[in-house]
């Protein structure tokens, strides 16, 4: 289907905005009122700046407050609009939102507001336009689309259909199904947009908080099945008021928004990707730096054991248990940084045809002839992702560019690893995790953090497969916080003895969080001393599984988690995580 994005969707001036929508493959564009006003472009500039782009221009919007009003008030509405009506004219347009009426002016007289309508709508069939009517979530009368469908049946104006807003239609919590009782030649024009679910007034809740479909909890894929079953025929349009959407890079925000579509299209059963391929697991983490000795140091100090090195790059393989770090020193970078992931793929291959079919950036890889192929993308944090196979029967295993020559004789598997986002990249993120590598997102939780609140986002394929954790640090300038990695490991208070036996730096636990933890949970005295002599901290689910987990200090932008987890905990232990951030904070 023809995809479409509205103006308002995006950051810039509207030139920039129409650029950045043809970048992403948009077949068309809504043009939002002040987009318009505030251009310098002519309407036949901007329509031919559009054609030369290959844009159409499918909708002009919004027409406010017209119907359901006193007489003399309609006749100025009629006047403004027939204006508008040249406007469209000039600007190669043949389809204009209008929604309804929110004035206090407004009479609640559905006989008043068809007739209303249907005379706009002889107007707009002068000039050959098309009236999309709209039902706003907050109309004064009209708040739901069944009620706007119903005006317009009854006016029975060929010129006037109406407009579905899947954020309109949703929020209300109004059931979409009787969507497939319109006719499809009926709705003019189709509007897309999800949004996190919350308790809040519905017009703030628009204006400020809707996202692309797929980042947000409504039923976006429902609502889009009923529309397809009508017959429609019209463009898939996003229409997203976001207060970070507006300060981000066009660019991005648009490849984010036809990914969304794609992946919409794909879920609602209406066009086909290359199919999902399970990531079943991580291979390795990677750290970079360009002086390694400070992380082998923290690494073997953990019970990392250096096992491999690359046969012709300056990279080393670490391993505890099953848990693998790879450290690549060719790099310019000072600091230790979490730079990349290698994910276990079923069909490594497959996985980066169906990534690069959902528009994620392919990288290029420098290898010698004698080098496994790995394919790889980047996440929107710039995060290196790699398909890879372990040692599998039948694919190449990115182990045998490795020369080896000792074990591990440690427990240890990789459980999470923890990756901070840049404050504008955060739901674009998680719609990348989702529909890329299939990951399903948990519910945001928001922690305290000692200078803002700190969200943060799991993901994970299976109990088995991979937890990603996506943070959002409270102010754009923490983007660059430290990530971590979080090893797995069958007892963590002998694990831990050994960390301080060995002298590895573990993050230090105020004694005033154990004193909380003697009043929260019954725990035996001696295994309270244990947590506060050795610096760990401690969960307990509302099924009553366990997590036991401790902190390494940080080196360069990266620190290690070793947990322990009994009982079938799942989570990650929020509700320490203020004490972690703040004592990282010291």
């Amino acid at each position: 289907m023809r995809k479409s994005i509205a103006t308002v969707c995006l950051s810039g001036t509207l030139t920039e905005k129409l650029a950045a929508a043809a970048r992403a493959g948009f077949d068309g564009v809504e043009i939002f009122e002040n987009d318009l006003l505030a251009s310098p472009l002519t309407p036949e500039e901007i329509a031919a700046r559009a054609a030369d782009l290959g844009l159409t221009i499918d909708l002009y919007q919004p027409m406010r407050d017209i119907e359901a009003v006193p007489e003399d008030l309609f006749a100025r509405n009629l006047r403004r609009a027939r204006h508008k009506f040249d406007l469209l004219g000039r600007l190669g347009v043949d389809t204009v939102l209008v929604c309804s009426n929110v004035s206090v002016l407004a009479v609640d007289d559905d006989e008043l507001a068809t007739a209303q309508l249907a005379r706009l709508a002889d107007a707009a069939q002068e000039s050959g336009i098309r009236v999309a009517y709209e039902a706003l979530a907050w109309g004064r009368h009209v708040d739901t689309y069944d009620h706007a469908w119903r005006i317009v049946r009854d006016a029975g104006h060929p010129s006037l259909g109406t407009c579905l807003d899947s954020f309109h239609i949703l929020s209300r919590d109004v059931d979409p199904k009787g969507i497939e009782d319109i006719p499809g030649e009926k709705i003019f024009f189709l509007q897309l947009a999800d949004a996190p679910v919350m308790a809040m007034d519905v017009l703030q809740w628009s204006r400020h908080y809707r996202c692309f479909p797929g980042q947000g909890g409504l039923d976006v894929t429902g609502l889009l099945r009923h529309v397809l079953t009508t017959g429609y025929a019209g463009p898939l349009s996003l229409e997203v008021f976001n207060d970070v959407f507006r300060q981000a890079d066009a660019g991005r925000t648009a490849l984010d928004g036809m990914r969304s579509l794609l992946a919409l299209e794909e879920s609602a059963g209406a066009f086909r990707l290359p199919a999902p391929v399970p990531v079943t697991g991580v291979a390795f983490a990677e750290l970079a730096s360009s002086d390694p000795q400070p992380t082998e140091d923290l690494l073997a100090a953990v019970g990392f054991t250096r096992t491999a090195r690359h046969r012709t790059k300056p990279v080393g393989l670490w391993e505890r248990g099953e848990a693998r770090i790879v450290l690549n020193s060719a790099t310019e970078r000072t600091g230790t940084t979490l730079s990349a992931l290698g994910l276990e793929s079923t069909e490594p291959a497959a996985s980066a045809r169906r990534a690069e079919a959902l528009l994620a950036p392919t990288l290029p890889k420098h290898r010698t002839a004698h080098d496994v192929p790995l394919d790889s993308i980047a996440a929107p944090d710039g995060t290196e992702v790699l398909f890879c196979a372990t040692r599998r029967p039948g694919l190449a295993s990115w182990t045998d560019d490795f020369v080896f020559t000792g074990e591990s004789g440690a427990d240890g598997r990789l459980d999470h690893l923890a990756l901070t986002q840049p404050w504008h990249h955060f739901d674009e993120a998680v719609l990348f995790h989702r529909t890329i590598l299939g990951l399903s997102p948990h519910e945001t939780v928001e922690l305290a953090d000692p200078y803002g609140l700190f969200r943060s986002r799991a993901l994970s394929a299976s109990p088995s497969g991979p937890h990603l954790v996506l943070n959002l640090a409270p102010t754009p300038e923490a983007g660059a916080r430290a990530r971590h990695v979080a090893v797995a490991v069958d007892d963590l208070v002998t694990t831990a003895r050994a960390f301080h036996a060995s002298g590895a730096p573990l993050l230090r636990v105020p004694g005033n969080y154990y004193d909380d933890l003697a009043s929260r949970f019954d725990l035996p005295a001696a295994e309270l001393e244990t947590y506060r002599e050795l610096g760990i901290l401690y969960d307990r689910d509302e099924h009553g599984g366990e997590f036991r987990h401790c902190y390494t200090a940080t080196v360069g932008q990266v620190f290690f988690e070793f947990v322990q987890r009994d009982g079938g905990y799942t989570g990650y232990g929020a509700a320490n995580a203020p004490i972690r951030l703040a004592a990282q904070r010291r």
